[in-house]
């Protein structure tokens, strides 16, 4: 351990200055954690005992800079130098309000310190003195559940996450990242606990920033299973938790809907890292307990459900805290994700396929890479009837992309020369006419080229003008 340490330049320093203020300093936290597990951090916490803020400034003193922040009711500083940023903290131990996870600092020991950490992976101290240089306190063995992938709180359970619900989250949050498992009393503690996580005193966009990592995670089924079968999920996500137990048509899915929505999210986290299209993967089925009817002789049926799932969406952006700039693209991809299979067909005409490529736009990659994720059979004659199929339709796509000059599809005749032509201001109409030659070319009724859909302008726009002017009438 001692040479990993020797091999940071800075934190070698920050040993040095701590001995010449006689100040007994310590590597923690998260740093140490990902040290012992072979991963690269960025990130520094160094533990003093005494006042953290007053050794961190003559840190920054000693290395020409200035602190970055100061949080003096927490004791804390930090430090950036050049890609790391580095926390100073004063040893301290914690009381908690129920009404709030903001606790009450007040000076300890060492050991009190290391106590009050979340998870024993997280309680490891490394001592920075020139004496001890390296040497590991660990006081809850939390180099072996390092070892042995293990999950678990240094005290009791219950109250660790009483305390601070934020940790729930944190728990499965570090067991999907790490692929560790949360030890038995531990998550009996989730589970107890979880409706903690109603009382409000943690903030949305904190439960949703964790909840995102997850859903980022290697493998997401596996925490997104943990915030199921602990409660979680029905507290911060309940329109997920409702898919389990909805059956679907044994002829097309094995599953439930939300097991089967696990798989689909798992399936395209295997393809891509963009966390939007993960999103839109674990909400592509979301209106399906609405929609489920049985019909006689054809089991159970989910018409209109992405239709109405892309009309969700907007109130759990809202109520999640989502980035609203995400949303028109998820709200696509939901939409559409039944549209590419029927078109697999030999009749299927240049037309529908232009309406696809159309309407998905620059999507449509990702689109379809949806639409492969949703394949989960363990038939495997289905699931290469329908991969081939999607090949199909993608061969389709290029073809009359190729043929139509169709990508990035808008009208060849802008606003301004419509203005020009018919004689009108920026008004309705412009968007009527312009859309009128959109739907032209995408029935094949003209070439998508500039004089094709400037002709069909004259030829159409009398007659558009006059009726839209009588609806204003």
């Amino acid at each position: 351990m001692r040479k990993l340490i020797d091999e940071n330049k800075i934190i070698v320093e920050i040993g040095k200055i701590a001995d010449s203020v006689n100040a007994n300093a310590y590597l923690i936290g998260g740093y140490v954690r990902d040290l012992i597990s072979g991963r690269n951090s960025m990130d520094i916490d160094i533990m003093i005992i005494g006042d953290g803020i007053k050794f961190a400034e003559i840190v920054a003193q000693r290395m020409n800079t200035k602190l970055s922040a100061v949080y003096k009711k927490f004791n804390t500083a930090l430090l950036k130098v050049d890609r790391t940023i580095i926390e100073f903290s004063s040893s301290r131990k914690e009381s908690y309000d129920r009404h709030s996870r903001k606790p009450k600092v007040h000076p300890a020991s060492l050991s009190d310190d290391i106590a009050r950490r979340d998870f024993t992976i997280n309680a490891i101290a490394i001592s920075l003195n020139k004496e001890t240089f390296g040497e590991i306190i660990d006081l809850f063995n939390g180099v072996d559940d390092i070892k042995n992938k293990i999950i678990r709180t240094p005290l009791d359970p219950i109250k660790t996450f009483d305390d601070d619900p934020l940790r729930i989250l944190r728990a499965i949050r570090f067991a999907a990242t790490f692929q560790f498992v949360i030890e038995k009393h531990t998550f009996e503690g989730i589970i107890k606990m979880h409706n903690r996580l109603r009382d409000n005193i943690v903030s949305q966009e904190r439960i949703t920033k964790e909840f995102l990592m997850i859903l980022g995670s290697a493998k997401p089924s596996y925490g997104l299973e943990l915030l199921f079968k602990s409660g979680v999920m029905d507290v911060i996500f309940p329109e997920i938790a409702e898919l389990a137990g909805v059956e679907q048509r044994k002829d097309y899915h094995h599953k439930d809907v939300f097991y089967h929505t696990l798989k689909v999210v798992d399936n395209i986290s295997e393809k891509t890292d963009n966390l939007w299209l993960r999103f839109a993967a674990l909400v592509h089925d979301i209106a399906k307990p609405q929609t489920k009817r049985f019909v006689e002789g054809v089991g159970w049926t989910f018409h209109g459900h992405e239709e109405l799932g892309a009309r969700m969406l907007k109130n759990i952006f809202k109520r999640l805290k989502l980035p609203l700039d995400k949303l028109p693209y998820v709200e696509k991809l939901v939409r559409m994700h039944l549209r590419p299979i029927p078109l697999a067909n030999d009749d299927v005409t240049d037309s529908a396929i232009r309406r696809l490529a159309a309407d998905a736009g620059e999507d449509l990659e990702d689109l379809l890479l949806l639409c492969r994720a949703d394949i989960t059979s363990k038939n495997p004659e289905k699931v290469k009837r329908f991969m081939n199929n999607y090949e199909i339709v993608e061969k389709k796509v290029v073809e009359v992309q190729a043929k139509d000059k169709l990508r990035n599809f808008h009208s060849p005749v802008r606003g301004e020369k419509i203005m020009e032509v018919c004689n009108i201001k920026p008004s309705r109409e412009v968007g009527v006419l312009k859309k009128a030659i959109e739907e032209a070319i995408l029935d094949g009724l003209i070439p998508n080229d500039y004089e094709a859909a400037l002709n069909y302008l004259y030829k159409i726009k009398d007659e558009i003008l006059e009726v839209n002017s009588g609806e204003e009438k």
